[in-house]
């Protein structure tokens, strides 16, 4: 299917963008498109930017935590050791009670 059979195609324009690894990527616009700021390398997956000079950083990437890091930031060794002993308590007088059986 050529040309005549589909219609005239708009008019368009390569516009180049460079990430922080000097990768090079040349996506194709509409000329009358706005153009975006940044575009994903294809390559490596990095932001890219059309300033050849200044690519953008790679974004910074915060290591997983686990929930007990979490627990660990909000509260102190003091409040854990006192949360620990109510639930044990707890478990020893439900055990106690007969409500615990094991």
């Amino acid at each position: 299917m050529g040309e005549a059979e589909r219609g005239d195609a708009a008019p368009r324009v390569q516009v180049s963008y460079f990430c922080a690894n000097a990768h090079e990527t040349q996506p194709t616009f509409a000329v009358d498109a706005q153009l975006p700021d940044s575009w994903d390398c294809p390559r490596c997956g990095l932001p890219a930017s059309r300033d050849e000079e200044n690519p953008p950083p790679p974004p910074k990437i915060e290591p997983y935590k686990t929930h007990l890091a979490y627990v660990k930031e909000r509260r102190s060794d003091k409040e854990a050791q006192e949360i620990l002993q109510e639930a044990l308590q707890t478990l020893r007088d439900k055990r106690k009670s007969g409500e615990i059986v094991f």
